[in-house]
């Protein structure tokens, strides 16, 4: 099997997104009381930290020999 290089933007991005649905769902439980204004703020608090990764991730690649895409 083909190995995968590994993503970290990917990997925050799903994060957030799985966070959002746990907390949206255990809201639709009533487990727990999600306020509004969080969760909907996550998605691009994910966005933002996935975008500031994405370029610390792009610096750091940039000096390393043998990792073209």
């Amino acid at each position: 099997m083909k190995r995968h290089p590994f993503e970290p933007v990917r990997l925050i991005c799903g994060l957030a997104a799985v966070a959002v649905g746990v907390g949206y769902g255990l809201d639709a439980l009533e487990v727990w009381h999600a306020p509004g204004p969080w969760l909907f703020l996550a998605i691009p608090a994910g966005l933002l930290v996935s975008g500031v990764t994405a370029v610390a991730w792009a610096v750091a690649r940039r000096g390393r020999p043998g990792t073209e895409r």
